[in-house]
């Protein structure tokens, strides 16, 4: 039972910052591995970073010392802080948050554009 709603998004020059926000419902989220995907036109949806539930952190080599994914449990609130942009950062980033058994798959947000150019 958990309703994620991004925001944070928006354009931004190469070498600049942004931070999203990943705002969540539902009694489930202490409880729930959290991460941010990404997808760009014509391309597929790849993982960005993950954080457990107990805040160990998981990234993806492309963005590995760029982007730090944190969570603030008095607020449900995932955050990606994401510095030093490149315009290959392009996308749509996406909030998901892990099922966990006896359920499968993944709760998805409706994402927000991050768009990196000068």
């Amino acid at each position: 039972q958990v309703q994620l709603v991004e925001s944070g998004g928006g354009l931004v020059q190469p070498g600049g910052s942004l931070r999203l926000s990943c705002a969540a419902s539902g009694s489930i989220f202490s409880r729930n591995t959290m991460g941010w995907y990404r997808q760009a036109p014509g391309k597929q949806r790849e993982l960005v970073a993950t954080i457990a539930t107990d805040a160990s952190t998981n990234y993806a080599d492309f963005v590995k010392g760029r982007f730090t994914i944190s969570r603030d449990y008095d607020k449900n609130t995932v955050y990606l802080q994401m510095n030093s942009l490149r315009p290959e950062d392009t996308a749509v980033y996406y909030c998901t948050a892990k099922r966990n058994p006896p359920y499968s798959g993944n709760v998805w947000g409706q994402g927000t554009q991050v768009t990196v150019s000068s």
